[in-house]
């Protein structure tokens, strides 16, 4: 069985502003490497300093920023922005 993903409210918004087509890539990334995974530690990598405990995925030019809570099994996005902009 995968994980569940659960979208925050300013990751909702953050989506909703993006091209249709990134914001496609992105809906399937979530589902088709996240959600079906058995650790979806495998795809990302952790995030440092202030952000320590998030963890980072790579789609294109953007970053999904996301809490990964393993006693739910829910992946919980919580940030989507383009990489020039996503650590400010």
């Amino acid at each position: 069985m995968g994980w569940r993903i659960e979208v925050s409210r300013t990751a909702e918004k953050q989506v909703s502003k993006l091209d249709p087509q990134t914001q496609l890539l992105v809906i399937r990334y979530l589902r088709e490497r996240i959600e079906a995974s058995t650790d979806p530690r495998r795809f990302g990598k952790a995030l440092r300093d202030e952000k320590r405990g998030l963890w980072r995925y790579r789609v294109r030019d953007y970053r999904l920023i996301c809490d990964i809570r393993d006693a739910e099994k829910v992946v919980v996005l919580l940030t989507v922005a383009h990489r020039k902009d996503v650590y400010r």
